[in-house]
């Protein structure tokens, strides 16, 4: 089983495409290598191939935090299945991951949704949507300086609040606020469950 991220950047014309491709394409080349596991295309768009699906929703929170500590916001569907057919480009590949993404990428607009996932299980499917639906109403709220804790939180796991406050040029009391105003800890405990649930799937 594989997971095929498919996303787009959401108003991405308030801003030059310069303040934000090239931090999106190192988030991207710290997973995979373009155009094999990741593409970007339409200018706004583009394509990841997670082959440890476990990892998706922790990637799509360090996604998520990214855009929006740049004023940014980002739409993004999930789909668990295989890959039939390997092109030299992702986006050419086909299998019944690329197919569920696919599909409900079409439909996130008009949900008025920005994260979701399709792994062809409904109750697997229901459970971590309504899951990821609760999120949404407070990560689509984050402001730049609770997205920007959250960002180096995921990517330094292993760091202290301190050691978080002077990437931040912060103190420690305020990187603590900002923990608890994006909700951080309660984001954690959301990807563990997923992988725990994950696990459990059959595909």
């Amino acid at each position: 089983m594989i997971a095929i991220l498919t996303a787009d950047i959401i108003d991405s014309r308030k801003l030059p495409s310069n303040k934000w491709i090239e931090g999106l394409k190192t988030l991207l080349n710290t997973i995979g290598k373009t155009p094999n596991d990741w593409e970007i295309y339409r200018g706004d768009e583009f394509q990841l191939e997670i082959k440890n699906p476990e990892d998706s929703l922790l990637i799509a929170f360090k996604l998520k935090a990214y855009f929006k500590s740049i004023n940014l916001d980002i739409r993004m569907s999930f789909g668990f299945g295989n890959k039939t057919y390997k092109a030299k480009k992702i986006t050419e590949s086909n299998g019944t991951a690329f197919i569920r993404s696919g599909e409900t990428f079409a439909t996130l607009k008009k949900q008025k949704l920005n994260l979701a996932i399709n792994s062809g299980n409904v109750v697997f499917d229901e459970e971590i949507n309504l899951i990821l639906k609760l999120s949404l109403s407070f990560m689509d709220n984050w402001l730049q300086q609770a997205a920007e804790f959250v960002l180096i939180a995921i990517q330094n796991p292993t760091l202290s609040q301190e050691e978080i406050g002077v990437k931040l040029g912060i103190n420690q009391a305020a990187v603590s606020r900002r923990q608890k105003r994006s909700n951080y800890e309660l984001l954690l405990q959301v990807e563990n469950h997923f992988k725990f649930k994950l696990k459990t799937l059959e595909l």
